[in-house]
């Protein structure tokens, strides 16, 4: 009798935590994807079946006539808009009802990656992404500019010293070291050079996290679902190893600054002179693509209380930092490569620009003449078009939002506090509505006459509104 009631409890609380979220869309008349018990619609990732590119552009094409759909993010509800308008409400309109990003973890698991810019809420963001923005400014790029440019001609020479016709190299392999040398530059201070020395600890553990980050992400969902075991565990994205070394070169680098007046204009010095209570300003920028950077810091900074900067918050931007500048624009600069083997008369307008703009710098590129590369622009951002680092944005409803009907076959519905929404960025990039021919390499549609012409909200390389990439 007893194995019976326990076999009963199971099966009601089976139908409770399995079966009866499968339900949720459909009891509030929003169309979504069929679900699996558990595992939701993650299936065909678990088991590798597809990309997770292919997995958020099919997704989207599955839903052509609909402004959101929703699906399962194992057995927790997801609403992913497709939408344009809609995606300006969220991101711009009603920002402070979708301010967070989705939180994966649990409150004091102590975790360097829970600290850092993209995973603070509410107001620590607000506080952090308004010491951070000043960083990001056009003069601050001009300071960095020779830092980057060093790092450009060491990655030149290297190759110059093979004295080789022909060298086979593995693009993605090659392209982050180069991106490794300049983010241990232009945020720690370290020089690098992962070509010549490809076993320095830099690269090394900037590998470790790149490749840990995938399966212990996808870990980390099925621990959401389960905070308290997340908590007893204090799982953490990076491994021990990871924090250990970051702490320690952070340690080492602040004391360097403090105790040996060490001036360097990067990303450690504006964290340390912002503990100091020192707020570096720009002198008012007359570059009209530059004004909502500069604009930015005052719009976050508001009225927030002081932020206290301790080692570990710093550490934990720096990490971040890190982990953002390593890989993605490792992928992107691999993707370009890519696209530009494929469209060789692409590869010669743009050799010829790089080769003009040399010659006028008389062979040293500088900041300005950078600036003045068009051709150069539009290829880049037609790679981040076709190949956006990141294939969907995601955000987290922080207050019921009620989403009202525009089709005659909608009805309003309330996204609830606490709910997940995600942005299909690959699909609306690869939608034929926004972009003619869009599985077509072609940078023309960034030309001064054209960029004119695209969509507002139908290209988001860099997310949107103010919790867009800081780094855009």
């Amino acid at each position: 009798m007893l194995w019976l009631i326990s076999f009963m409890v199971f099966l009601v609380l089976f139908y409770y935590k399995a079966i009866k979220p499968l339900s949720y869309w459909k009891e509030r008349g929003v169309p979504y994807k069929k679900a699996l018990p558990l595992i939701g619609n993650c299936a065909v990732l678990i088991h590798k079946r597809k990309s997770f590119l292919e997995h958020v552009k099919d997704l989207y094409n599955d839903f052509p006539n609909e402004r959101y759909y929703g699906t399962h993010q194992f057995s927790k509800p997801a609403l992913h808009v497709r939408d344009l308008d809609l995606i300006k409400s969220i991101t711009v309109k009603d920002f402070d009802q979708f301010v967070d990003h989705n939180n994966f973890f649990v409150d004091n698991v102590d975790s360097l990656f829970q600290k850092n810019l993209i995973n603070l809420k509410g107001q620590a963001w607000r506080d952090m992404r308004a010491t951070l923005t000043p960083f990001f400014t056009s003069s601050k790029m001009k300071s960095m500019f020779l830092l980057f440019s060093e790092c450009s001609q060491q990655f030149v020479e290297y190759f110059e010293k093979k004295n080789e016709n022909l060298i086979t190299v593995e693009m993605k392999d090659i392209f982050s070291r180069f991106t490794n040398d300049a983010i241990a530059s232009t945020a720690f201070g370290f020089k690098c050079d992962s070509l010549e020395e490809p076993l320095n600890e830099f690269y090394t553990n900037g590998q470790m996290t790149a490749n840990f980050a995938g399966a212990r992400l996808l870990l980390l969902s099925v621990l959401h679902l389960i905070p308290l075991l997340q908590k007893v565990i204090k799982f953490d994205i990076f491994p021990q190893s990871l924090s250990t070394f970051f702490r320690r070169v952070i340690k080492e680098t602040i004391d360097s600054r403090e105790n040996g007046k060490i001036i360097r204009h990067d990303m450690i010095h504006l964290l340390l002179e912002a503990r100091k209570g020192r707020v570096i300003r720009d002198e008012p920028e007359t570059a009209g693509t530059e004004f909502a950077v500069v604009e930015e810091s005052k719009i976050h900074h508001g009225k927030s209380s002081k932020l206290e900067l301790t080692d570990e918050n710093i550490t934990a931007q720096a990490i971040g930092f890190f982990f953002g500048g390593f890989d993605m624009p490792a992928t992107v600069l691999s993707f370009m490569s890519y696209e530009l083997a494929l469209n060789p008369e692409i590869q010669g307008k743009l050799q010829t620009e790089i080769d003009e703009t040399l010659n006028e710098c008389d062979g040293n590129l500088t900041y300005n003449a950078l600036q003045t590369m068009k051709y150069m622009d539009m290829v880049v951002s037609e790679t981040l078009r076709k190949w956006p680092p990141a294939f969907q944005l995601e955000r987290r409803c922080v207050k019921d939002y009620v989403v009202k009907p525009v089709k005659k076959h909608e009805k309003a519905f309330t996204i609830q506090k606490g709910s997940m929404v995600f942005i299909p960025t690959i699909g609306i990039h690869r939608d034929p509505l926004h972009f003619e021919n869009p599985n077509k390499f072609d940078p023309q549609r960034f030309n001064d006459e054209n960029k004119t012409k695209i969509k507002s909200y139908s290209y988001l390389p860099f997310g949107s509104g103010q919790r867009g990439c800081i780094g855009k």
